[in-house]
């Protein structure tokens, strides 16, 4: 399948998006309409452990237990809309495992939409567990044969009731594990920006036309094994083992490469768990879906509030199943979704969206870097920045990433955001090396091939069809 490539914005300007409303809404599952005026819950949890041990075991888990808490507390609470999101746990990889979860989950949809009224949906988001030293393409004849799993799983997926279909995809994980650990800003353009784009390609490709033929939404992806990764590892303001303007520019850089799937086709909703959402959606018009404060039962970040700006779908991220005071924990963290989703759908009613969208991305504007580019004026710029390059993956991840790094350098200068002498040092550094690449793509990957096939032993230009 041929890619479209974005080449030109789908707003005018950045205060044109806002939280509810995509340039082009998706409809899916049982009265789900996501960007369409409204944002939706989307509730993520984690089977206990030991539930994987049977295939009935897990079902009940996850139909009989998570599902019908999530949609009991739903229509208790009054909530007129929710999305389950289930990632899949590694053993459902096997078809036996997986199938009667996605049917189930599909079928007490139907009973509670049928029943209540309730609007629902499920994403089921499959496990990539392709490893580079194995081979990430069909064919490669690895150890084991995960590209072939990874393309059976969504078959299993769509075939047997997935609304929504969306993965956490791992190409060039084995450059951007390297960049993170030694703060190399090229090696992580290298492999997120560049090769992971071309990853990306060759998988969504052939997961919309599964889509298609099974008359499921593709969804979207996101880079949680990469620019997650750089977030998690610079952490919060006690931590200092990577910087959080390296984390930054890691997270602009990477929304090139998550833009892919649209290409491809995809419709959206993309992952909770790609922050870079705003910049995607500033280019692409398609709906996000975000995570953020009300996903402190999965991990801490320093964007909570900011995050919401202009999200469609609002998640949680993902929590165990277990009890807590107020009910299982699925149902706890619904109400805490729930109820920040009404005050959106709140604001929206009574013509007071611009209002809480500013307030939302205000408070976490200047609490760090990596919240300061993702803000929507400037997750515009990158998108900008994206779409002026829009036909080479590479030119347009390297812009993204100076993009950043010169939006981040210039409201330091400005006294707007405040750096340490380490972050402003590194993010330096970050335009320097950056500014030194060659415009000319296949000199870049000569460079890149020739230093990190020395550096990175897992690293195989095979994996990318070179």
């Amino acid at each position: 399948m041929a890619t479209t490539k974005y080449t030109k914005m789908a707003y005018k300007d950045a205060d044109e998006m806002v939280f509810g409303t995509a340039k082009t809404p998706v409809s899916y599952g049982f009265g789900i309409k996501v960007g369409a005026g409204r944002v939706i819950p989307e509730l993520n949890y984690a089977p206990r452990p030991g539930s994987e041990k049977d295939p009935e075991r897990l079902r009940k888990e996850y139909v009989d237990y998570i599902s019908k808490d999530v949609l009991n507390r739903a229509v208790t609470a009054g909530f007129p809309d929710v999305q389950l999101e289930t990632e899949w746990v590694s053993q459902m990889g096997n078809p036996k495992m997986a199938t009667p979860v996605v049917a189930g989950q599909e079928e007490i949809c139907e009973k509670f939409h049928e029943e209540y009224g309730i609007n629902c949906a499920v994403r089921q988001t499959i496990p990539d567990q392709r490893e580079a030293e194995e081979g990430l393409r069909l064919g490669m004849k690895g150890r084991h044969t995960y590209p072939e799993a990874l393309f059976q799983a969504c078959e299993v997926a769509c075939e047997n009731g997935a609304d929504v279909f969306s993965v956490e995809s791992m190409g060039g994980k084995e450059l951007a594990d390297y960049a993170i650990t030694n703060g190399d800003i090229v090696a992580f353009l290298f492999g997120i920006g560049y090769l992971g784009s071309i990853d990306m390609e060759y998988i969504w490709s052939q997961f919309v036309d599964i889509c298609k033929k099974n008359k499921t939404i593709a969804g979207g992806d996101t880079n949680c094994a990469g620019a997650n990764t750089s977030m998690f590892m610079a952490g919060g303001f006690l931590d200092n083992d990577v910087q959080k303007t390296y984390s930054a520019v890691t997270r602009c850089i990477a929304s090139a490469r998550t833009l892919v799937a649209w290409e491809c086709g995809a419709s959206g909703p993309d992952k909770d768990c790609g922050y870079e959402g705003p910049i995607c959606k500033s280019i692409a018009g398609k709906p996000t879906a975000q995570e953020g404060k009300n996903c402190q039962c999965a991990h801490c970040d320093l964007q909570g509030n900011l995050m919401a700006q202009c999200c469609d779908l609002w998640s949680n991220e993902s929590v165990e199943y277990h009890p807590e005071f107020g009910g299982s924990s699925v149902q706890c963290w619904l109400g805490s979704l729930g109820y920040e989703v009404s005050l959106m759908n709140t604001a929206i009613a009574t013509g007071n969206e611009k209002t809480l969208r500013d307030l939302y991305m205000i408070s976490d504007r200047e609490r760090g870097p990596e919240g300061h580019v993702l803000a929507y004026d400037n997750a515009y710029k990158v998108g900008q920045a994206i779409a002026s390059n829009g036909n080479s993956y590479y030119l347009r991840a390297k812009a993204a990433g100076l993009t950043a790094a010169k939006i981040i350098k210039a409201n330091n200068d400005s006294k707007e955001l405040p750096l340490t002498n380490k972050q402003r040092d590194v993010l330096l550094g970050i335009i320097k090396d950056l500014e030194a690449l060659p415009d000319d793509e296949d000199k870049f990957f000569e460079y890149c091939d020739k230093k990190y096939s020395d550096l990175v032993p897992n690293y195989n230009k095979k994996n990318y069809g070179f």
